[in-house]
């Protein structure tokens, strides 16, 4: 008969599991905060009759703007400079002014009212469902 040593069986070191539960909430952390800088898409900007035909409404926490250029019909564009990419918020009637370098664009359309923007505002894709604005 033969004499075998019987070793105790030890779990995870302390070291491993310290690793793996900072690595689980690394994880958590950065799923939380990956797309705080991505407008959310899908979910309700807007009813259409917070639109006003003629205007717009910015939403600065997408980076957008909706406008109603004639009644029924709703566009929107980001709220980005294309001069030097400042984010933009005041809008007076249907004009959005960057308060940057002061270019100026329609809302209705996009387009340059007063440089030193020389490019359009980039279109942004919405849906409209009933009276409900989305990001598409």
């Amino acid at each position: 008969m033969t004499s075998e040593s019987v070793q105790p069986v030890s779990g995870p070191s302390r070291r491993t599991v310290v690793a793996a539960v900072g690595a689980a909430g690394l994880a958590v952390a950065l799923t939380a905060c990956g797309s705080e800088d991505e407008p959310s898409t899908g979910s309700a900007l807007a009813k259409t009759s917070d639109i006003p035909e003629g205007g717009g409404k910015v939403f600065s926490d997408e980076k957008v703007v909706v406008s109603q250029p004639t009644a029924g019909e709703y566009k929107a564009f980001s709220t980005i400079c294309t001069h030097q990419n400042c984010p933009m918020t005041d809008l007076k009637e249907d004009t959005l002014s960057c308060a940057c370098h002061g270019s100026q664009f329609s809302v209705l359309d996009g387009s340059v009212k007063k440089g030193p923007a020389t490019q359009a505002l980039a279109a942004k894709e919405i849906s409209v469902s009933g009276d409900s604005i989305a990001l598409a």
